[in-house]
């Protein structure tokens, strides 16, 4: 297949099941597998990690308003109720290093772990499930609205708590050190779990994956520039073709993944996450068959 279409197609991949629980780490593996792209290839590898860039940045451009406000609020926050530890941006950052450092002394497990199809099934399956619970379990809540009695106490991510964020941040981990979780899922689930509508979980899932995606990807492209790592690549080996397919798979990821944020966070509003729980339980068996079968 002509590099240029390959590359549009893995960008358009990237950029529609990054910010979705779907795992875009699970979709890309096995997009490869397909395309028959070599998993031991350096610049593959690097492409990989270019497009989750492009993903990335985004969000930083979807949210600009959001972000601004928070910035011109901190630390009181809009309602004045806010601290300097309880601000949506500083939740946001201590979620983060919850997550970052068990994340990254467990490195050698995730590289481990990264291309086995069978982890990235069950992942997918029992992730699927746990989705399905637990936006089942609010789904009256969410119908119902704001209200004494209600399971859901958080409607806004302005209104989380320090113990929300840590907990969330916790979770979070599962996506790292098992591939197919899915980052998102994750998030999104830990967040109803502890109490929070279904938008105001989806919204924190956004901005935590900006620092939280952005220190991986930036760090693991380094290591792979610098010659670090399993097959690295330096920028030197790339020519020109090279450059171009990583523009093409950069640029698509990234209006790819805008369009599906905003369709998205429109969708959730008013329909939840059961369609892709449900799709998450399909494909994960489908790749369990698969596995099986290579076996």
């Amino acid at each position: 297949m002509n590099d240029y279409l390959l590359s549009l197609i893995l960008g358009i991949v990237e950029g529609i099941t990054e910010f979705l629980p779907v795992s875009s780490t699970a979709h890309l593996r096995l997009s490869e597998a397909l395309l028959h792209i070599s998993l031991s290839d350096g610049y593959w590898k690097m492409y990989s990690i270019v497009i989750q860039l492009g993903a990335i940045l985004c969000l930083p451009v979807y949210f600009w308003s959001r972000i601004t406000k928070f910035l011109s609020t901190f630390p009181r926050g809009e309602s004045g109720n806010r601290t300097v530890l309880t601000h949506p941006l500083s939740l946001t950052i201590v979620a983060f290093v919850v997550t970052a450092i068990p994340a990254f002394l467990l490195t050698k497990i995730i590289g481990k772990h990264l291309e086995d199809v069978v982890i990235i099934g069950w992942s997918l399956l029992i992730g699927g499930i746990v989705m399905w619970i637990v936006d089942a379990m609010r789904a009256k809540a969410e119908a119902a609205g704001p209200g004494a009695g209600s399971s859901i106490h958080t409607w806004k991510m302005e209104d989380m708590s320090l113990g929300q964020a840590i907990w969330i941040g916790l979770c979070q981990i599962f996506s790292a050190v098992f591939p197919g979780t899915s980052r998102s899922m994750a998030t999104i689930a830990a967040g109803q779990i502890a109490g929070m509508s279904r938008a105001a979980a989806l919204e924190f899932s956004f901005f935590l994956s900006m620092p939280t995606m952005a220190a991986a990807t930036l760090y693991t492209l380094y290591k792979s520039l610098r010659g670090k790592g399993e097959n690295p690549i330096g920028v030197s080996q790339i020519d020109a073709h090279g450059w171009m397919v990583l523009a093409i798979g950069f640029v698509v990821s990234f209006i790819v993944a805008y369009a599906s944020v905003a369709w998205f966070m429109a969708w959730v509003r008013k329909r939840g996450f059961t369609p892709f729980a449900i799709y998450r339980i399909v494909v994960g068996i489908l790749v369990l068959v698969f596995a099986a079968k290579l076996a």
